[in-house]
């Protein structure tokens, strides 16, 4: 079942891929929230990657799952925060907000700033998909990331 690991990093390594190629060939610029997520996406990846690729015993795969699970749900947090501000984009303002200014002084924002620096507006709906926005999806799929991480752990039992 260490299978479910290696689903995971490639389903995040898509996800962040896919984000980028909106970036870069739609002008999408990644607002606070966005770049949040694709930290929370990379973190998810990393961690699942290191689990597929130790040989681990059953126990240190429940740590793994455990803290696939808890990303899974803080990315969730900020996803779904993100799409209810898509609908209420009345009740909060996220142009140059503190949280923007607090991600693009971080290490990772000036280390590579195309993929972790804020300067999008997190009220634009420009990209639907089915009637759905990016947080509406990127909330679909830590949803599925942290469902399909639990489900691994009942079945090896």
């Amino acid at each position: 079942m260490r299978y479910i690991f290696l689903m995971i990093f490639l389903s995040c390594t898509g996800l962040i891929g896919y984000a980028v190629y909106l970036q870069l060939f739609e002008n999408l610029l990644p607002c606070p929230l966005c770049v949040a997520q694709r930290i929370v996406y990379w973190i998810i990846g990393i961690t699942a990657l290191v689990a597929y690729l130790n040989q681990a015993s059953s126990s240190l795969l429940k740590i793994y799952r455990g803290l696939i699970v808890l990303f899974s749900i803080t990315g969730a947090v900020i996803a779904a925060r993100h799409a209810w501000l898509i609908r209420f984009p009345e009740s909060f303002e996220c142009g140059i907000s503190p949280e923007e200014a607090f991600l693009n002084a971080l290490p990772l924002a000036q280390w590579w700033p195309m993929m972790f620096e804020a300067n999008g507006d997190c009220a634009d709906t420009s990209w639907k998909f089915i009637l759905l926005t990016i947080p509406d999806w990127s909330l679909i799929a830590f949803i599925f990331i942290g469902v399909a991480t639990l489900l691994s752990g009942l079945k090896s039992k």
